[in-house]
Formats: C-alpha cells, structure tokens, sequence
C-alpha cells in the first residue's frame, strides 16, 4: 500500500475553532489589532500552510534518518533545514507577533500560533529551531535593555540570528537550584561564564550568523538555590560595535545527546569558557534569572501542549485516511465465503480507536489556540479587571494544557501505530515517528509530575483560590449555555457534576495539609491533575458542540456532516471520558499514597 499523501490538517478545523468557538475576530476591537480582519488572518494562516507542506514536511523523514553530525567541532545539519527555515524568515514568522515598527504584522498571538499549528504539524524538530528563537526573542522584550534588544533580538527577529534557552546541567534537569554554572563579574558590565549545561536543543548549529543562548548561572557569592540564579546573554560570537560577529565567544558543543524523536532538532552538551574566556551579558537585576526564565518557560509550555497536539492530529489523520483505504477482514453479518473485504474503517473497534483519538486532539487543538487567545486578552484588554482575570486563567490552564494534551495526544499516537497495524510499526509510514516525536513532551518544559504539583501546590491556591474560581467560572458558563440547547442538556449536567467533584476536592486536598502534610497531599498531585484535565478537555467539547449546534441550523447541508463529526465526538467523550473524574476524585479523597508509602528497599 503506497504511503498516503493528506493535508496535515483540516482547514475546516482551524476555520471552526478559530472563527466559530474562539470568536478571533472580535480581537478587531483592539486597538493593537484594529487594521486586521479575518481576511489578513486569512491570508497569514494561507501562507503559513503553503510553506509548511512545501518546506517543511517534504525532509520530516529525511531528518529523522538522517541526524546530526558533530564533525570537528561544528555540527552538520541536512541542507533542507536551512532552506525550510529560511523561506520561514522571509515570510515575516520570526517577527509576526511584534509591531509594524519592528518589521511585524502586528498578529494577535492566537493567529500566529494558529499558523505555527501547519509548522509543529508538518516537521516539529525543524519548528523547534524558529520556536525556540521566537521565545528566546520575547524573553529579551520583556526583561532586557533597550541596547540589549537592539545587538540580539532584533536580528532574532529578522531570522538572522537563532536563540535558545540553557537552564539544566547534568546534575541537575528539573531541580534548577542544584544549578552550579557561574559568572564572575568583569570591569566593564560583562560577566565571565564558566560551566556546562546538558540537553539544550538548537545551540549547536550552522543555520544562523550566531546563536543567543539565555543562560542561568550563579553569581559568586549569590544566595543558593534558585533566589542565587541571574540570567545571561551568552552569544555564541561576541558582537562588534555595529553588531557584526566578532570572535568566538568559547561555547563549546562537547556532545550531541542522540534522543528517539526530535532527530532534526541539535540537542548538546556545551561548555562556556572552556579554552578560553566566554562573557555573557546579564539581564534585568541580579538574582531574578529564573522569573525572568519563566517567562520564556510559560510560552515553551504552550507550545508543548500545541506540537503534541499537532503531531497526534497528524497521527489521526494519517490513520482515519489509511482506516478508509485499507481493507481487511470481513462484516460480521455477512458470509465469508463470497464476501469481499471491508474498509477496516467498518470495524467497531477500529472506530472506536478514532473516535477516541478524534476526542482527544481536537480538544487539545481548541484548548491550545483558546490559551493563545488568553495571552491577547491579557496583553490588550482595555479592562484591568479582564487582563488580570486572563493572566489568572492562563496561570492556571498553562500546566493543564502541557500535561493533559502531552499525555493524550501521545495516546491516540499510539492508537495511530495500533490502526496501522504492523505497517505502523515501521519506518514505511510515518505513525511511529509522530509517536516517537511526541515520547518527549510529556517531559519538555518540566515533566507532567512536575506540572501536577506546580497546579496543586500552587496554581489552585494563586491569589486565594481566585485563578481556580475562574476557571470554574467559566466552565460552569459553557454548561449553563449547553443546558438550552438540544442533545446538550445532559453533558451540560455531567459537567456540572464534574466541576462540584472539582471544588469538593480542591477543598480537601488545601485543607489537608495541616493534618497529613505537605507531601501526603502532593502525592495525590498527578490524579488531581488528571481531574482537571478531563474537566477542561469536556469544556472545550461542550464549547465546540455549543458552536456546531447553531452552525447545523444556519449553514449549508453539506457541512453538517463535520458539525455532526463533531456532536458524536463530544458525546463519545462525556460517555467514557467524564465518568472517570468520579473515579480519580473517590481515590484522592482517600488520600491514595500507596506509592509514597512504598519503600524503596521494597522494590
């Protein structure tokens, strides 16, 4: 059977949640955005598709067999990256989000990740080198100096320059105050960075003139631990006075780490100053590097949840399209004997594993661009009370979306292989690198372990329970309005009973502390986590039910069959999704720790 050839995503999908659920255009009433319409969104997310299957999905494969090189100090990339990131510049995507005056369209964020969706979906290791920089661009916009964002965010922004994110070490990954990188402050503002850093992607390349890295490291004498930690501008070239690159600023690519997924994606071991003085540029004030990182984190985060999501989109339909074509096997109700065999889209459990996948990403798809929406808000609402509310929201859902759509899209990338049968356990077609690609979300950005306690320990508790109230707020909002419409009522009432479960253990949970412990309690952060998750993925279903309900009352007949796609999703996951919260809340209640309780002598 000869390898599929599908559009990475249904531009049905896009157009109904960005247009129909999320509303977009209303973001029009902004001053910031008053010159767009959904005609130059249109026409950003048009461009965005066209270079994403022409230049970036063609060498999806080819890197993935073909990973990087380190050969004398300098790492070799196939020729096609540079190409695919280079068409990716001249179109203005570094740059899309920033005013005009910077050489931006001034986009709101939700349409530039909406376009960046077409790039995690068609080649997310050749995406992770512009998402990287972007972010690493943003952080500098935030936090650095005027001269600062002049020498290297601006050519971050023109594509000319590349940036990355150094935070773990060796000896420490997540656990960022055991960090023992240093800098030595000079006479004249600079800093002397030594030390070594592991696992940092995109730090080791020829696409760019030079690459930025934002590197955490303690000042001599600093405090331990992570209120000791500054953040540096550390350029792999030192700049001129005019901003050209001077000389080599000694970071050193000592390795390459070989991962299963995210071949095309440099991942390195590097060394500052090793053979000579490496000099970094501090940000902002001493000792607040890592507020300063999280900033850049919190954004990674969202794109984590966006790339898994597109690579378990890319996964279901490469599937649902190999389920239609692929025959094998006979129904049920008919004799074998002269019967022909049926497209394995006819078997129940094969639906079942689309169904299933189906109501997994596409609620991940509309969370995503929803958590990008909440950024516009929060940046551009006149209202103080609206940008604060958004900026809680967004607190909240960003460790939700990371974790939850990590973990289901990596599910129905799994259920991908399983429809193929073994024909996807090969390399002949592309469901086992969507999956392989996707194994490493689930610990990019802070593992999900991490992001359940980040959510319980923190996030349900921000501003006295207020970030948590708003969420519930606004999920008891979208059942009120489901509760009219018809075939709605009864997942508007799950839902409902769902969110009481919510409240009843967050109460628990908060209030236990000063009886069990802190640690008792956060044992129990992963199924919270869960119950969240499931929560906040049924509310993006009803919300999209809401949507294609109205849409099947005013639209043309030849769309109903997506709207009805649609209902039948949602209903699949309030049948077999939203039960489970009852479940996970019974057990937390318990306070479960048989793992905490389990020695480790007894393993």
């Amino acid at each position: 059977m000869a390898t599929l050839n599908i559009p990475l995503l249904d531009a049905r999908e896009q157009d109904f949640v960005l247009y129909d659920v999320l509303d977009v255009e209303s973001l029009g009433a902004y001053n910031r955005f008053a010159e767009h319409s959904r005609e130059t969104f249109d026409r950003a997310l048009s461009t965005a598709r066209l270079i994403a299957e022409n230049e970036f999905a063609p060498h999806n494969r080819k890197s993935d067999l073909n990973e990087p090189q380190l050969i004398d100090g300098r790492v070799t990339l196939i020729p096609e990256i540079a190409g695919a990131l280079g068409s990716f510049a001249d179109a203005g995507f570094f740059a899309a989000h920033q005013d005009y005056e910077r050489g931006g369209m001034q986009l709101p964020w939700v349409i530039t990740q909406a376009c960046m969706c077409w790039f995690y979906g068609a080649n997310v290791a050749t995406t992770a080198y512009a998402f990287l920089t972007i972010a690493a661009a943003n952080l500098l916009d935030a936090f650095a100096s005027d001269s600062q964002k002049a020498r290297y965010m601006l050519p971050m922004l023109d594509g000319r320059f590349f940036g990355t994110m150094a935070l773990s070490e060796p000896q420490a990954g997540s656990s960022l105050g055991d960090i023992s990188a240093t800098a030595e402050p000079r006479e004249d503002d600079l800093y002397r960075i030594n030390g070594g850093k592991m696992w940092i992607s995109g730090a080791a390349h020829e696409l760019s003139e030079n690459i930025v890295n934002l590197v955490l490291a303690r000042i001599k004498g600093a405090p331990p631990g992570v209120k000791g930690l500054s953040l540096f501008i550390v350029p792999r070239y030192r700049l001129n006075v005019d901003g050209s690159n001077a000389e080599f600023n000694h970071v050193s690519v000592i390795g390459l780490n070989h991962k299963m997924g995210y071949r095309g994606t440099t991942n390195t071991v590097l060394s500052f100053g090793d053979g000579g003085e490496c000099t970094g540029e501090l940000i902002g004030r001493p000792h607040h590097g890592l507020s300063y990182m999280f900033h850049m984190m919190n954004e990674a985060r969202i794109v984590v949840g966006l790339s898994s999501t597109m690579l378990g989109l890319a996964g279901h339909r490469y599937s649902l399209e190999y389920a239609r074509n692929r025959r094998q096997g006979r129904s049920a109700t008919r004799k074998v004997g002269n019967s022909v065999p049926i497209a394995i889209i006819e078997h129940a459990d094969v639906r079942r594993m689309l169904l299933t996948q189906r109501s997994y990403v596409e609620a991940g798809f509309a969370l995503g661009l929803y958590c990008a929406l909440l950024v516009d808000r929060q940046k551009n609402d006149t209202d103080a009370t609206v940008r604060e509310h958004s900026r809680l929201l967004l607190e909240f859902l960003t460790p939700v979306f990371k974790s939850s759509s990590s973990e289901y899209a990596l599910i129905a990338n799994d259920l991908a292989i399983q429809i193929l049968g073994g024909y996807g356990y090969t390399r002949d077609f592309p469901v086992e690198q969507y999956w392989r690609d996707n194994r490493l979300n689930p610990i990019h950005e802070g593992t999900n372990g991490i992001q359940a306690i980040d959510l319980l320990g923190r996030k349900a508790q921000m501003s006295g329970g207020l970030a948590l109230a708003l969420f519930i707020e606004q999920v008891r909002k979208t059942a009120t309005d489901a509760s009219t419409v018809p075939n709605l009522a009864a997942h508007a009432q799950s839902l409902d009973i769902a969110v009481v479960h919510l409240e009843t253990i967050s109460r628990y949970l908060i209030g236990a502390v000063d009886h069990v412990g802190i640690e008792k309690v956060l044992a129990n952060a992963k199924p919270y986590l869960d119950i969240v998750g499931t929560i906040t993925f049924a509310w993006m279903w009803l919300k999209q039910a809401i949507a294609a309900s109205h849409n099947m009352a005013t639209t043309a007949t030849e769309l109903h069959s997506f709207y009805r796609g649609k209902l039948q999703t949602c209903k699949y996951f309030f049948q077999w999704e939203i039960p489970k919260v009852a479940v996970l809340v019974d057990a937390v209640k318990r306070l479960e720790t048989t793992w905490f309780e389990m020695d480790a002598a007894w393993f």
